[in-house]
């Protein structure tokens, strides 16, 4: 049997190395590839996709899958056999519902919609986009339809990035932190001039702005031996191994913190890849054990580490360094005021803590309104501007600032916006138990002292890779499934006390 699951690992390990020379054509098509290429990139991705697709979907791959699987369970629930096999079996019999003409023609639609989102967003023009989008939409109906679902198609999509999640349980969810976040809101709005963030904008030149975010990165733990960082219409993050996990900023000439809490962000989806175990390498296990999961990490570096006051002790010395004479006359203080100063935003990725899952919230009306037929996509925007107007009070002023901003519809993501506030709320459980587990490690930063936190971090999460839903995860690392109650009081703390309420 053993042999037959070594049999079976190298067959995998063949579809992974697919699935990875795929991610490279993506990567460079977002950072480097000229926008002529694109016909002929959907095309070579597409190919690779449809030939990883037949590979791990073969008759073979499900009959290695069948024999070993109870053998493999047989050797302990925490094993790497049982794990690689619980894994394994759940891609599989998720991928073989879906035909390989439909994982080309999907393939070949999303790498069409890139190149259309990237140049509608720049003319602002959302009807160059509708098109796109509405292929998008029809595509992602036909793989719930495909994959089936209870209550309603969204089930079948979300669970794609977050294994068991389903629309009702998420409504809740936002029902509880919406309502907790709306006072909190209306104090800061109440103080709007109290906190300034004037100090960090200004002109500050882009490519100094990157040595700037690669120092920091570096800092943090990021091996650029094993990655590197690169600019890009929308910052992101790719594994194309355990030892290339790359990522990639956006600079402001007139916004510093853009390219900086963009990087910080990114830089903690790339720990987690670059935390993979190696021997997860080019296995089912390797990844996180969903995109909330990840996405509690990057928003735990990016906010609860790097908007602390200690953080900003150790970076104001770079930005003297890296800008000089613009920080002079800067204090701590009044850095971290500026980085976590509250006001309604147009951009979800340049939102602040207090706003930023409100944002997420809009995103999770429009999706599930428009999968479930009660929106049609032409009136999207008008809906996207509707609920700026509730929620936030501003209403965008074009498209690229509104329903344009964001890739992840022209990537096929629909469903994925949810995993932003589960990622919150997980970042805040994580600090909790920080408490518990590394007393002091707040102040750690201020020393420059990031390993304590990342080793905590790769012990409990990143080591575990995939072998467990994010539930169970929770539950075994943490002791409890998803609470709201850590972000309020983390918010209602942080932000009480900076504006005075």
């Amino acid at each position: 049997m053993e042999q037959k699951f070594l049999e079976l690992k190298k067959k995998l390990s063949e579809v992974a190395a697919v699935n990875s020379a795929a991610a490279v054509l993506g990567w460079d098509q977002q950072v480097y590839m000229p926008a002529g290429g694109a016909e002929a990139r959907a095309a070579s991705v597409s190919a690779l996709e449809e030939i990883a697709h037949v590979k791990f979907t073969s008759d073979e791959t499900g009959r290695l899958i069948s024999e070993t699987y109870g053998w493999a369970q047989g050797l302990g629930e925490d094993s790497f056999e049982a794990s690689f096999l619980r894994a394994a079996r759940r891609d599989y019999d998720r991928a073989i519902k879906l035909p390989a003409e439909f994982v080309g023609e999907f393939s070949r639609a999303t790498s069409a919609t890139i190149n259309a989102w990237t140049g509608a967003r720049a003319a602002s023009d959302f009807a160059a986009f509708a098109p796109h989008l509405q292929k998008i939409l029809d595509l992602n109906l036909r793989k719930a339809e495909i994959f089936g679902y209870k209550a309603s198609p969204y089930d079948a999509l979300l669970d794609l990035y977050e294994p068991g999640a389903t629309k009702a349980a998420l409504e809740p969810i936002f029902k509880k932190l919406a309502d907790g976040l709306k006072p909190v809101i209306r104090e800061i709005n109440a103080r709007a001039g109290s906190v300034s963030n004037e100090l960090v904008k200004g002109d500050f030149d882009e490519n100094t702005q990157l040595a700037l975010v690669n120092e920091v990165v570096g800092a943090l733990g990021y091996d650029f031996n094993r990655g590197r960082q690169d600019r890009s219409a929308h910052p992101f993050t790719t594994d194309f191994s355990v030892n290339d996990v790359r990522i990639t900023t956006r600079t402001h000439r007139d916004y510093l913190p853009a390219a900086i809490y963009g990087s910080i962000h990114e830089c903690g989806h790339a720990l987690y890849g670059q935390g993979t175990p190696k021997n997860f390498e080019f296995t089912p296990l390797a990844g996180g054990a969903s995109l909330g999961m990840h996405e509690s990490q990057s928003r735990f570096w990016e906010n609860i580490v790097g908007r602390s006051l200690p953080f900003c002790r150790w970076l104001l010395p770079l930005l003297r360094k890296h800008f000089p004479g613009k920080f002079d006359k800067v204090g701590a203080e009044e850095l971290y005021s500026a980085v976590n100063r509250s006001a309604p935003s147009m951009i979800r990725v340049e939102s602040d803590e207090a706003n930023y899952n409100l944002h997420i919230l809009l995103r999770f009306e429009i999706e599930t309104a428009l999968l479930e037929g009660r929106l049609k996509v032409a009136d999207a925007p008008e809906f996207w501007n509707a609920r700026m107007r509730e929620y936030f009070g501003i209403t965008p002023a074009k498209a690229s600032e509104g329903i344009l901003q964001d890739i992840h519809w022209s990537l096929g993501a629909i469903g994925y916006f949810p995993t932003y506030t589960l990622g919150n709320l997980i970042s805040a459980q994580l600090a909790e138990k920080l408490n518990t587990d590394l007393p002091g490690w707040k102040e750690l930063p201020e020393r420059g002292d990031f390993a304590p936190i990342l080793n905590w971090l790769r012990k409990h999460i990143h080591s575990q890779g995939r072998k467990y839903l994010p539930e169970q995860l929770l539950k075994r690392e943490l002791g409890e499934g998803i609470r709201v109650e850590p972000f309020l009081n983390y918010i209602q703390d942080k932000y009480s006390k900076l504006y005075g309420f």
